[in-house]
C-alpha cells in the first residue's frame, strides 16, 4: 500500500488522469455487463422502515419522481390526517394526476381510542386497496401503514394478499417504523432508516419544512 501511494505521488497530472480514465472505463464495462442481465420489469412493493427520519420523505420523493414521468399516483396517509403537511399542500394542487387521501385521526397515543383507530385504519386501507387494485393509478403510497400494522389494527396477511394480487406493473410504497417481518419478506425493496442524531433529543421541536 505504501509503495502504491508513493507511486501515485510521483505521477504527473496527465498520468493520474490517464490512470483514472482507464479505471473508469473498466468499471463502466463491468457495470454495463451487470445491467445487461437485468431485463425484467414489474411493479415493486417497497417498504421504508426503521427508527431514523426520512421514511415518508423518501417515499414522497419517489411520488414526485413518478409524477414527473407522467404517472398517476395515489397517496393514503394512515395516521397524519390532522397534520397539514407541505407535501399534501403541493400534491393537492396537481389535480387529476394525484389522488391525495388523508384518513388518519392522528397518532394512536393522541386519540387514546383503540376502536376509533381501528375504524380509521380500516377506512384508510379500503381506500388504499381500491387504488392498489385499479387500472388507473401507477403508484400508491401507503404512508405510515406500518404503524397500524404494528398495533394489529389490520391483519398483515390481508395486506400481503392484496399486494400479491395487485396489477403486475403497480408500484406500492409502505412507510413507518417497525415493519412486520412478513411484509419485509414479501417486499421487493426494503430500506431501513437508521438514526445517528436527531435534534428532538436536544429539545428542538418539529420544524416547518423539515418534519411537515
Amino acid at each position: 500500500m505504501a509503495k502504491k501511494s508513493e507511486a501515485l505521488a510521483n505521477m504527473s497530472e496527465e498520468e493520474l488522469n490517464a490512470r483514472h480514465a482507464d479505471k473508469m472505463k473498466k468499471k463502466k464495462a463491468a457495470r454495463d455487463k451487470i445491467i445487461a442481465t437485468k431485463t425484467r420489469e414489474k411493479g415493486l412493493v417497497m417498504v421504508h422502515t426503521g427508527k431514523g427520519k426520512g421514511k415518508s420523505t423518501a417515499a414522497f420523493g419517489m411520488v414526485f419522481r413518478a409524477l414527473g414521468n407522467g404517472m398517476k399516483v395515489g397517496v393514503v396517509q394512515f395516521v397524519k390526517g390532522k397534520w397539514q403537511t407541505g407535501e399534501r399542500v403541493i400534491l393537492e394542487k396537481l389535480g387529476d394526476q394525484v389522488t391525495m387521501t388523508a384518513m388518519g385521526d392522528g397518532f394512536t397515543w393522541e386519540t387514546q381510542d383503540r376502536q376509533r383507530d381501528i375504524d380509521a385504519a380500516r377506512a384508510a386501507w379500503e381506500r388504499a386497496k381500491e387504488m392498489i387494485m385499479d387500472d388507473e393509478h401507477d403508484m400508491v403510497l401507503c404512508d405510515e401503514l406500518n404503524i397500524v400494522l404494528r398495533y394489529d389494527y389490520l391483519p398483515v396477511d390481508e395486506i400481503i394478499e392484496t399486494l400479491r394480487n395487485k396489477p403486475e406493473m403497480k408500484h406500492v410504497i409502505i412507510t413507518g417504523r417497525n415493519a412486520k417481518d412478513e411484509l419485509m419478506d414479501f417486499a421487493d425493496l426494503v430500506t431501513e432508516m437508521t438514526m445517528i442524531k436527531h435534534p428532538f433529543r436536544d429539545g428542538v421541536k418539529a420544524q416547518v419544512g423539515v418534519e411537515f
